[in-house]
């Protein structure tokens, strides 16, 4: 017979709503500061489950037009959730992050995938197809995901945290802000910013905090756009269940926070909310390596990935080499951005001749299980840069043929209620 004693529920640390604004709710934060004190804390070898919202707040819906990825304020982004001390963590320890599990909330078993606005957000293909919101709905049932927005695909998600890191000290936050201020100022007018400054507007910390501690915060709290030493949003999508992370420790337990889940992305997350965005539970639990800065010459996470991983073994690959040659044809030197820009571009002409549309095609590489590859960097002036399909993913042939390819209609993504892409 079950003994219900020895069956221990896991704690849930973080709880919030999906459906409500993520300022509304508590144990939430949009910046990175030393100064935000630890929601919760737990001790080494605890399971424990986080709730994430998605990484807007609540500002996307299940709907068919575009417009609220038009109309997102990504001053209000990403909403984390946390911070949660580990108990008997110090600076220069490393922090082991065991991911036992990540999962959608049962009362919401849908994300996105969306393309942003040049002026508002960007993505990879931002100047080049001069980027209007679009979006696609994605539908989780079990581990696929199905779209209504990009027939003809069915896949199986690699779910894992877009974002998770520690926090940083005052001197690692300054250094951040100092090196991106400085890029900014070489780039002052670039259309879409080449980095985010501290912005107080849009400042969110869901404690009970004193007015001078969060207007600090708010002036000088680094943004949680990019990835940094400490980890933060690097979108590795084999970080996923199963998977094992050791991060360098810069304050006093720690202080981790995670959120921007995902159902499923591909290498490179091109459309900068590229992945299956979702809201969601996160469980975890920790061990501390004293001292692991120093012993393993700790600069930035390091990680083992899932043993858990679809099962796509038959792919279509495309190549690219860092040569412009869908734009000015502009030669670059070892460039591997310029070369993964042109493999993707290789697959949207491609998905193109099949009958998506570029919309379409665009969101699908950033959602479905890609895999790129840094192929050659040794071959002056091309580096060679691959970007792989999994034709498993396809409900019909997309091989080459004799006869050529076989051109369906596929309708159109969920595009503005004006009609402009």
């Amino acid at each position: 017979m079950a003994t219900k004693a020895n069956s221990v529920l896991y704690p849930t640390l973080v709880e919030v709503d999906p459906f409500v604004p993520a300022d509304q709710q508590k144990g939430l934060h949009n910046r990175w500061h030393p100064d935000i004190p630890a929601y919760a804390s737990v001790k080494p070898g605890e399971v424990f489950k986080i709730q994430c919202v998605d990484w807007t707040g609540a500002q996307i819906g299940n709907n068919d037009y575009s417009d609220d990825i038009k109309n997102v304020d990504l001053t209000k982004v990403h909403n984390l959730s946390g911070p949660v001390a580990i108990e008997g963590t110090e600076p220069g320890d490393c922090l082991v992050v065991d991911i036992l599990d990540v999962t959608p909330f049962e009362k919401m078993p849908w994300g996105y995938t969306g393309i942003f606005e040049l002026e508002n957000g960007g993505g990879l293909f931002a100047r080049e197809f001069n980027s209007k919101a679009a979006k696609a709905i994605w539908d989780l049932k079990g581990i696929y995901a199905t779209s209504r927005h990009i027939p003809g695909v069915r896949f199986a998600g690699v779910s894992h945290p877009g974002l998770i890191g520690t926090a940083p000290s005052a001197e690692l936050l300054a250094t951040w802000n100092e090196r991106e201020r400085g890029l900014i100022s070489q780039h002052a007018n670039a259309v879409p910013p080449v980095a985010f400054a501290p912005e107080p507007t849009g400042t969110y910390v869901g404690q009970d905090l004193p007015h001078e501690v969060l207007k600090k915060i708010g002036s000088e709290g680094a943004r949680t756009i990019p990835g940094r030493e400490h980890g933060g949003n690097c979108d590795i999508k084999n970080l996923s269940k199963g998977s094992r992370c050791y991060f360098p420790v810069f304050v006093k337990g720690a202080n981790l926070s995670v959120g921007d889940l995902h159902f499923s992305q591909g290498d490179g997350e091109l459309s900068f909310c590229g992945a299956i965005e979702m809201a969601g539970i996160i469980t975890m639990s920790t061990s501390i390596i004293k001292g692991g800065v120093e012993k393993f010459a700790l600069k930035q996470p390091i990680f083992l990935p899932s043993p858990v991983d679809p099962l796509y073994s038959a792919k279509l690959i495309f190549e690219g080499i860092s040569v412009d040659y869908h734009g000015d044809g502009k030669q670059y030197n070892m460039d591997a951005t310029v070369a993964y820009k042109q493999a993707a571009l290789n697959a949207i002409t491609y998905l193109m001749k099949i009958g998506y549309t570029r919309e379409q095609a665009y969101l699908l590489l950033s959602a479905a299980p890609v895999e790129s590859h840094v192929a050659a960097l040794v071959d002056s002036p091309n580096a060679c840069v691959t970007l792989a399909l999994p034709l498993g993913i396809f409900e019909h042939d997309i091989l080459p043929k004799e006869e050529g390819l076989k051109k369906l209609d596929f309708g159109q993504c969920a595009i503005r209620s004006d009609g402009v892409v």
